[in-house]
């Protein structure tokens, strides 16, 4: 009876033995076949290692190693002006934001070799960049930042006893937003700046509108292009508006006669608050209006 258990222990610790060699053997074989797929993909696919952006890079950053880092592209498609080493793009600027992944190339960098701002890379060819002084409520109220799309209103008095409000640009994209000092009443006051991106004809006549009169910005919604049309407005215009009246017709007999209003005039005063650069003053102004009897 004593053999039986020996015999069972025996071959139990076979089957264990059999049973590790089999796995080794298998682990050792799917290693293989991986190494030769990897291999072949590798052969299949050529890559290189180009920089990329590890983080978000803001445009006009002056790029740290730590910001970048080095990826696998296939060299059939490597971005031109790639860049293969970190310390090759250490200390240049960059002139548009890098995403997290993007391919850190040449043109996405300001050249070695040129003026050290970058504005001037950010003007379209055969446009110019022209920098108007706003307050905080023209410039409404520090909302508009680079990149947002305005209308220009301009307000003059020149030559008209009351002033004047026109649409003079549409769609004009926002390069840059500063501020500069200026001197008002023997005090120097900061005003804030908004740098407009225009063509030469645009800027000759933005430069007469800034001489003679206010400038106002109207900050559009993202993706808005249409074009309004409007006609400009008066103080008269604003207080009076327009009126739409239908003449009566009486029939009689068969025939039709034309019953025309008569226009009886009136005149009131109405005292408007006006606000020019902060400054609050109340004008009076006499409104005509026409009523039919």
């Amino acid at each position: 009876m004593a053999a039986k258990p020996r015999a069972v222990i025996v071959v139990a610790i076979l089957a264990i033995a059999i049973a590790l060699i089999a796995a080794v053997s298998l682990y050792n074989y799917l290693k293989g076949k991986e190494a030769e797929v990897q291999q072949a993909r590798e052969s299949a696919v050529a890559t290189s290692q180009v920089v990329v952006a590890a983080r978000q890079i803001p445009i006009g950053t002056t790029i740290e190693s730590s910001e970048v880092s080095l990826a696998s592209w296939p060299s059939a498609n490597l971005p031109q002006g790639a860049f293969t080493s970190e310390a090759e793009v250490e200390g240049r600027v960059a002139l548009q934001t890098l995403y997290p992944g993007d391919a850190v190339t040449e043109v996405r960098l300001r050249p070695l070799e040129g003026p050290p701002g970058i504005m001037t890379y950010k003007i379209p060819e055969g446009h110019r960049a022209m920098t108007v002084s706003v307050n905080q409520v023209s410039g409404v109220a520090g909302f508009i930042t680079p990149g947002s799309t305005v209308d220009v209103v301009f307000t003059t008095t020149s030559g008209r006893k009351t002033p004047l409000s026109k649409i003079i640009f549409q769609n004009v994209p926002v390069l840059a937003t500063g501020q500069i000092i200026e001197t008002k009443e023997g005090n120097p006051v900061i005003v804030p700046t908004v740098t407009l991106d225009v063509n030469p004809t645009d800027a000759e006549k933005l430069a007469a509108a800034a001489s003679e009169g206010q400038l106002r910005l109207l900050l559009r919604r993202t993706g808005d292009v249409e074009t309004a049309a409007t006609g400009g407005a008066t103080v008269r215009s604003v207080l009076s508006g327009t009126s739409t009246r239908v003449h009566k017709v009486a029939r009689k007999s068969g025939a039709t006669k034309q019953m025309k209003p008569v226009a009886r005039t009136t005149s009131t005063s109405t005292a408007v608050e006006v606000w020019r650069d902060g400054t609050k003053s109340v004008e009076t102004f006499n409104v005509k209006e026409e009523a039919a009897k």
